[in-house]
């Protein structure tokens, strides 16, 4: 496990309310799913990628539906902006690119909407790649996005303090499922 940055958390979802808040996000992602031509699940990678499996898992399981999932890799980290990139780098996966995505229904999914522009990126990217139908789910939504970018599935809105960072820990790249709050320690 990485190391994180310092300063004060405070925890606002365990894995128990998680996993109620997944259980609703599948229900929604089965409503638009079902039906639709070639539906696949597109996990924004790191944090988005687990959080697709576990839709997945759970679209089978409790509707029936059996949805490719696949993951496209992307660098910005907007929330964290320590870690910030200048431009919102999109690495396709051979896999991914090798797909014929024309006719296809695909749900994006993403741990944190934030400004908007990891999603803006991914939206056109896959209009490029001319699929006519893309959705997007997101387990946290910071109801600040900078772009005109909305995720048609959100598990939870939060509005926190600017200077706030907010941390969606998900295995396998934090030990436990939980949504927390930093308020990263100034430094004098």
């Amino acid at each position: 496990m990485e190391e994180k940055p310092a300063g004060e958390r405070f925890c606002l979802y365990d894995t128990a309310a998680l996993d109620a808040v997944l259980d609703r996000m599948a229900a929604a992602a089965a409503a638009l799913l079902a039906g639709a031509d070639k539906p696949m699940l597109l996990g924004i990678l790191r944090r988005g990628a687990p959080l697709a499996e576990m839709l997945q898992r759970r679209l089978l399981a409790d509707f029936g539906l059996d949805v490719p999932r696949h993951g496209l890799k992307l660098k910005r980290y907007g929330d964290d902006l320590t870690l910030l990139h200048p431009d919102t780098q999109l690495t396709e996966s051979a896999e991914f690119a090798a797909l014929d995505v024309a006719g296809a229904t695909i749900l994006v999914v993403d741990d944190v909407l934030y400004q908007g522009h990891s999603l803006a990126r991914v939206l056109g990217y896959l209009s490029q790649r001319r699929v006519p139908v893309i959705r997007a789910a997101v387990l946290a939504d910071r109801c600040c996005a900078l772009l005109p970018i909305a995720a048609d599935i959100v598990g939870v809105r939060l509005q926190v303090a600017p200077g706030d960072v907010v941390e969606c820990n998900v295995p396998p790249y934090e030990d436990e499922f939980r949504i927390e709050v930093l308020r990263p320690a100034h430094h004098a």
